[in-house]
C-alpha cells in the first residue's frame, strides 16, 4: 500500500480512492504551525466515522485495531514533516498491541541535529524513514510485555523516551452453543457462548441476542495477563417466535481506558426449531392402568359383599 501527499489539497493516494486529509481532521499538513496538530487530528476522528484504512496489512479490521491507525497517522504526520526543522511528534509513551502483532514506533529526538539516533530493542525491526531529527521504527513479533527504548545525544549529553508496550489477547473465536436444536414451547434449554484465549478480561463484554434483541449480557473483570476462556451461559424458556429469528452472540473488548481501543467479534449464527407441545403417551399409559385398576378392585369389593349376603340368607 502506497500513500501520497499531493499539492495544494493534501490528500493520500489508496488504489483509485483519494481521500482528503482535511476530511480526516487534518486543516494544515505543512507543519508550519505544529507537527502533533497534524496528527491529532488524523487521530482523532468524530464519532461515527467510518473507517477508511484497514487497521493491519496482515489481518482483518477486528484482530488489530490498536496498532492500524498509530501507524497510519504517525506515517501521514511524517510525510507532512518531510523538511520541516521544527520538533515531530514523539507518539505515545503507553501503547497496546496484539500479541504476535507489529508496532511502529516514531524515535524523535529533543534536539534538530541529534546524535546516534537509535531504538534499543531485542526484538526485530525495520527503519522505515527517517530524517535529522526522527528515525520511523517498525517492531516486529511483539508476543509479551516489552519497554522499548529511544537513545539520542543532544549537546554531549544522552537523552532516552521510553515506549512501554502492554500485549493483549483479542477475541479471535466466538463460539455458541444452544444445548438443543429442537425443542417444545415451554421447554426450557441452555445457550452457551465461549470466547477462547483472551486477556484481559477487564472490558470484555459478551452479549447473547435472539435477532437484535438482547436476552442477556455479562461484562468480565480481571488484569490477568494470560490468556483465559470466558464462557457466558444462559437458561431461557422456548417461545414459538424463537423459530423465526437467529441466535448469535457478541464479543466485545474495550481497551480505550488503557490506551487501547475496541475489538469487536460476532459468532455464526444457530437456528432453534420450536415445536407444538404433544401429550405425554406414557403419562396417558399410566393413567388408564390405574383407572382400570381401581375398577377391578371395586368389582372385586362388590362380589365380596354378594357372596357373603348370599351366605347368610
Amino acid at each position: 500500500m502506497a500513500f501520497h501527499v499531493a499539492s495544494p489539497r493534501s490528500q493520500i493516494m489508496r488504489g483509485n480512492m483519494v481521500i482528503s486529509l482535511q476530511r480526516l481532521g487534518v486543516q494544515d499538513c505543512s507543519c508550519k504551525s505544529s507537527p502533533a496538530a497534524c496528527l491529532t487530528g488524523a487521530l482523532h476522528l468524530s464519532a461515527g466515522s467510518p473507517q477508511l484504512f484497514p487497521v493491519s496489512l496482515q489481518r482483518p479490521p477486528e484482530m488489530s485495531p490498536f496498532g492500524g491507525w498509530g501507524t497510519l497517522t504517525a506515517f501521514l504526520a511524517l510525510l507532512c514533516c518531510q523538511g520541516s526543522g521544527e520538533k515531530a511528534f514523539e507518539g505515545p509513551e503507553h501503547l497496546m498491541v496484539g500479541s504476535g502483532e507489529f508496532q511502529v514506533i516514531n524515535c524523535t529526538a529533543s534536539c534538530t541535529d541529534p546524535k546516534s539516533l537509535v531504538l534499543e530493542t531485542h526484538l526485530n525491526k525495520t527503519l522505515l524513514e527517517s530524517q535529522a531529527q526522527w528515525k520511523l521504527f517498525q517492531v516486529y513479533n511483539i508476543s509479551k510485555d516489552e519497554h522499548l527504548v529511544c537513545s539520542f545525544i543532544c549537546a554531549g549529553k544522552q537523552e532516552t523516551k521510553v515506549f512501554n508496550i502492554t500485549v493483549f489477547y483479542p477475541p479471535k473465536q466466538v463460539l455458541l452453543t444452544l444445548s438443543h436444536t429442537s425443542v417444545a414451547i415451554g421447554t426450557l434449554f441452555t445457550i452457551e457462548c465461549m470466547v477462547p484465549a483472551v486477556a484481559p478480561l477487564e472490558g470484555l463484554t459478551v452479549t447473547l441476542l435472539r435477532g437484535t434483541e438482547i436476552l442477556y449480557n455479562q461484562t468480565f473483570v480481571g488484569t490477568a495477563r494470560f490468556p483465559q476462556d470466558a464462557v457466558v451461559t444462559h437458561n431461557t424458556t422456548a417461545h414459538r417466535e424463537d423459530s423465526l429469528h437467529n441466535f448469535s452472540c457478541e464479543a466485545q473488548m474495550d481497551l480505550r481506558s488503557r490506551g487501547g481501543g475496541l475489538v469487536h467479534r460476532v459468532s455464526d449464527p444457530q437456528r432453534l426449531e420450536v415445536k407444538e407441545p404433544v401429550p405425554n403417551n406414557q403419562m396417558v399409559t399410566i393413567i388408564t392402568i390405574v383407572i382400570m385398576l381401581l375398577i377391578l378392585f371395586v368389582t372385586f369389593v362388590l362380589l365380596c359383599r354378594h357372596r357373603l349376603r348370599t351366605s347368610n340368607t
